[in-house]
């Protein structure tokens, strides 16, 4: 009798230096599991519903279409209700339920290197990474502002309203945009680094390079810096948990 696979995939635009689908056919492998992980690319969001028609076992949501995704679903977890994003997709009796691991990955990486002069975060970006972000460091008492392109809301600021005393201000900053990711890896935002301390958190979701140009700028002036690989391995895990239960 033939074994039965069961289907993973990534649905995502430009997914050639994806980790997930290394990441879940190592695990696979090493694993014994009989599983496979395949990247979905599509062009724009009009293709989504069809790529959620793919007889797969669960999916995970990449950018850019951690937002647009939601409305081609059945149902949404609570953390995926509150911050308005999924990263994975849970296939349940023919329905199709929204999570966000995202969520679980960054508390668990924050987590050792928060402390109380943390109480005060700016976030770079506000795409759904980025919602994510706010929703764990909101949870931990933090007060959080943006940094946007086309700031849109009260907390949200531009990249020219950007000075010193904001960086020393916000004893975190975590960049959730994909500048300076491979094979971007020169590019990096350029905030004012001379202000930051070494009682700084920068943390970088890029895990590709595992340093970036922003990190290493920031480590010069002492600051702690986080890349986004841990974040990716528990969220991941998380999402094989889902799969499954």
């Amino acid at each position: 009798m033939k074994e039965n696979v069961n289907k993973y995939g990534l649905i995502g635009k430009s997914l050639s230096h994806s980790f997930s689908k290394k990441y879940f056919t190592e695990k696979f492998l090493r694993e014994s599991l009989s599983a496979t992980y395949h990247n979905i690319e599509i062009l724009d969001e009009s293709q989504l519903n069809t790529a959620l028609n793919i007889d797969f076992s669960g999916f995970n949501v990449t950018m850019p279409y951690k937002e647009k995704i939601i409305e081609f679903l059945d149902d949404l977890s609570p953390e995926a209700q509150a911050i308005g994003a999924v990263n994975t997709i849970q296939v349940k009796e023919g329905k199709f339920i929204g999570h966000n691991t995202d969520v679980f990955g960054f508390q668990q990486m924050i987590k050792p290197f928060f402390e109380s002069q943390h109480e005060r975060a700016l976030i770079i970006g506000t795409g759904g990474a980025s919602k994510a972000v706010a929703f764990v460091l909101e949870r931990l008492g933090v007060s959080v502002i943006y940094l946007s392109r086309h700031p849109k809301n009260a907390n949200e600021f531009s990249y020219d309203d950007l000075n010193d005393n904001m960086i020393k201000f916000n004893g975190i900053i975590v960049n959730t945009t994909p500048v300076g990711m491979f094979p971007e890896v020169d590019s990096y935002i350029n905030i004012p680094f001379e202000a930051l301390t070494d009682r700084h958190l920068v943390v970088d979701l890029i895990y590709n390079p595992e340093e970036t140009v922003f990190l290493k700028k920031a480590k010069e002036q002492g600051a702690k810096t986080i890349n986004g690989l841990t974040m990716l391995h528990q969220q991941a895990e998380q999402a094989w948990k889902i799969w499954n239960l």
